[in-house]
């Protein structure tokens, strides 16, 4: 059977909203679980392994499932993660690799141990499309792809937007490269960006656009997944990050809600999934 996940992450949770307050993490796991999510995503570069130990009970409380987000500063540092994401419970490890040689053919070996890393320890790894990590350009992470066969993805295409500075409409070859992302993703993240900013507001009328855009990538991704999975659990990871990745007005309060566009994102990606013929 095939089941739609979708997720909300502990780094978008402090604080959730335009308030600025930060929730107790038992608060937080309570109020992730009455939202109807399915997991937490514990980002290990906004938190350190004490929080995730911290919150792991509320998780468990909840009925929430954990998802370790790596940031291994050295080849070897995500032998430990791994193994503590194995206790946990997490159904992979989403790398955002801070080895990244300046060529390819530097980063081919590094990628290689993380998989046998995975491999040994018994942890799929998926490594995030995220800048300023070992896939912080499109051009080269498809290279990777290309050199790896194995290597699979968590697409956060929001960085991609970013980082080509792509205009719409987008050019088919333009279009052509991220749909060459979406076939080697496992898993798929919730922000909407643009050429020039990470995560735009979702309600904005001069950004529909690029609501569009991202509706139809989330399509295209979740679509080829079900070709290649008969079984198994996407996961959907709402990921709309406080500031700097949110923005502010001149007073420093952030522009919208981001705790409301995250369930809208939630809604969004449930919506795709029935569409498509729903958990089947």
């Amino acid at each position: 059977m095939r089941r739609l996940r979708v997720f909300q992450s502990l780094w978008s949770m402090q604080p959730h909203d335009a308030t600025g307050e930060k929730l107790p993490l038992d608060r937080v796991a309570g109020m992730v679980a009455d939202a109807g999510y399915a997991g937490l995503a514990i980002d290990l570069g906004a938190a350190d392994v004490a929080i995730a130990h911290e919150v792991r009970p509320y998780l468990e409380r909840e009925g929430l499932t954990p998802l370790i987000v790596a940031f291994p500063r050295s080849v070897e540092s995500l032998r430990e993660t791994l193994i503590m994401a194995k206790d946990f419970g997490s159904p992979y490890v989403n790398v955002v690799g801070q080895v990244f040689p300046l060529t390819v053919e530097g980063a081919i070996p590094v990628i290689r141990k993380w998989i046998e890393m995975s491999d040994q320890i018994g942890m799929p790894v998926q490594f995030e499309t995220h800048r300023n990590c070992i896939t912080n350009d499109l051009f080269s992470t498809l290279s990777l792809l290309d050199a790896i066969p194995e290597m699979r993805l968590a697409a956060d295409l929001s960085h991609y937007l970013v980082d080509r500075e792509f205009k719409l409409p987008l050019a088919a070859w333009e279009r052509g490269l991220l749909s060459r992302c979406l076939a080697r993703s496992d898993s798929f993240q919730g922000r909407v960006s643009g050429r020039q900013q990470i995560q735009l507001q979702i309600d904005f009328p001069q950004h529909a656009p690029w609501v569009a855009l991202f509706h139809s990538l989330w399509e295209e991704g979740f679509a080829d997944w079900r070709t290649r999975n008969q079984t198994g659990d996407m996961v959907f990871l709402c990921e709309l990050g406080p500031p700097e990745y949110a923005m502010t007005g001149p007073d420093g309060r952030e522009m919208s809600n981001r705790w409301d566009e995250a369930l809208v994102l939630k809604s969004v990606a449930e919506e795709i999934w029935a569409e498509l013929g729903g958990d089947s």
